[in-house]
């Protein structure tokens, strides 16, 4: 335990990070796919002859400007923030590792925002050639932010055996081109970029909807229409770059979609099981709605069609980063760091030393509920919380303390059949720590008997000193 744990109480802190980067990925995969569709719709106007489309791609340009540019950057900090707090071991792996693919890529982010502010304030003061080339100057440079950070998210899932034979010896930067493109890299900028595509047409159905210039109808009915197709490479070939991504995806993650998929037929619906039934009919919905309302339907799209687009793209991007989150399990960086900070080569040396031995924020020597707290907050509290998400009041149940100290032994042991291993992290800490950490548990149960002897063991243990 290197850093102190931050604790939320109720939601817990994993969605602190989750609510940020929803409104982040909508917000920034529509800076990449917007950053396209701007020039191209401009272009497309022009080559048509119909420049009372301008006005409209104007007001988009106008719109997509401060939301990119305004909660686009908010937002990326607040994820900076948040994982710091959240996972300070994993983001301190990270830095240390792509500190200078995040430099590239905050070189192309000062030329995005350039380039958008830019591209909005020359409307009608530049040629319409160089306007448009400007807005290509963006499209390239947002691609590029989303080419460097598609690089570390996917590292994270699949870091590769390059990396992981010399994580830990200092060596790391000799194989950063090995970590960058890891195995699931191109699959996964396939993916992301598809993503970005739809998102682009979803919020240009959002603004064009919102015109009212009775003059402009004609090119609000075709701008919709247009727009509607950009989410049609995302429907055709979504699927087969999926299939694509779970092909490199090891196969200890796809072990649990297995299991997810495995349930469906006992009617027992895991969290995967529920995930992938969510995500599917999000994309069918929002498919037939842009079908039927905004392709077949175009001059009668309204605002509030746009809006439910929109709505129904956020739950499918929430299902989806989740899906990702959950397909780590148990891990934070594949294969080399779990989902608590503890890396996989430590193991051994905290089940030996024990785990809050060289802690700065250790407990008195004696508090035993204490100690079990501290056993509660390292390893537990990146994925729960005592009485609140996935609750471990509600998780134990009416559980004895002989049922709470099997199972920490269970999750102890970390054997190949145990039900846990495919999504929880071993416990590590000697047997002491761990016997503090079932005292603990029990004090928070909801089972009055199980509390009242936890509490009656911990203090004939301090008095027993």
């Amino acid at each position: 335990m290197n850093y102190p744990v931050w604790q939320v109480n109720g939601i817990g802190s994993a969605w602190v990070i989750g609510a940020i980067s929803i409104f982040h990925v909508l917000i920034a995969w529509f800076a990449v796919g917007g950053g396209l569709y701007l020039p191209l719709a401009e272009s497309k106007a022009l080559r048509k002859g119909r420049r009372d489309w301008l006005p409209i791609i104007e007001e988009h340009s106008k719109f997509f400007l401060r939301i990119t540019s305004v909660f686009g950057a908010i937002t990326g900090v607040g994820i900076w923030f948040a994982i710091g707090l959240v996972h300070p071991e994993g983001t301190s792996t990270l830095i240390h590792n792509f500190v200078f693919g995040w430099a590239i890529e905050w070189v192309f982010f000062v030329v995005e925002l350039a380039a958008a502010a830019v591209y909005y304030y020359t409307w009608h003061r530049i040629s319409d050639e160089l306007h448009i080339k400007v807005g290509y100057l963006y499209a390239a440079s947002s691609f590029l932010t989303l080419v460097i950070i598609n690089g570390i998210l996917t590292f994270m899932l699949t870091p590769g055996q390059a990396w992981l034979s010399v994580a830990g010896t200092g060596q790391e930067a000799s194989k950063f081109w090995f970590a960058f493109f890891n195995p699931t890299y191109f699959s996964g900028l396939v993916m992301r970029f598809l993503a970005c595509l739809s998102l682009a047409g979803i919020w240009a159905l959002v603004t064009a909807s919102r015109n009212q210039v009775p003059e402009l109808q004609e090119a609000k009915e075709q701008i919709v229409k247009w727009s509607s197709r950009w989410l049609l490479p995302m429907f055709v070939l979504m699927p087969l770059v999926m299939i694509w991504f779970l092909y490199e995806v090891p196969a200890e993650n796809k072990a649990l979609i297995q299991l997810g998929m495995n349930t469906i037929s006992t009617g027992m619906f895991t969290q995967v099981t529920r995930i992938a039934m969510l995500t599917i009919i999000t994309t069918l919905t929002i498919a037939g709605v842009v079908y039927f309302f905004a392709y077949n339907g175009a001059k009668e799209f309204s605002f509030g069609h746009g809006v439910a687009v929109l709505a129904l793209a956020a739950v499918a991007t929430a299902s989806t980063e989740y899906a990702r989150e959950t397909l780590r399990k148990p891990y934070v960086i594949g294969d080399f760091m779990y989902s608590n900070g503890v890396r996989k080569s430590q193991v051994e040396g905290f089940n030996q030393n024990g785990y809050l031995t060289s802690s700065m924020w250790k407990p008195a020597e004696g508090d035993h509920l204490a100690t079990g707290k501290a056993m509660f907050a390292g390893q537990c509290m990146s994925c729960h919380t005592e009485n609140g998400y996935r609750s471990m009041r509600r998780l134990l149940g009416e559980r004895d303390n002989k049922a709470i100290s099997s199972l920490l032994k269970v999750l102890h042991d970390h054997k190949p059949d145990s039900p846990y291993i495919k999504f929880m992290p071993p416990l590590v800490g000697h047997s002491g720590e761990i016997d503090d950490l079932g005292l603990f548990l029990g004090s928070i149960s909801k089972n009055p008997a199980t509390v009242a002897t936890a509490k009656r063991i911990a203090l004939q243990l301090s008095a027993s000193r």
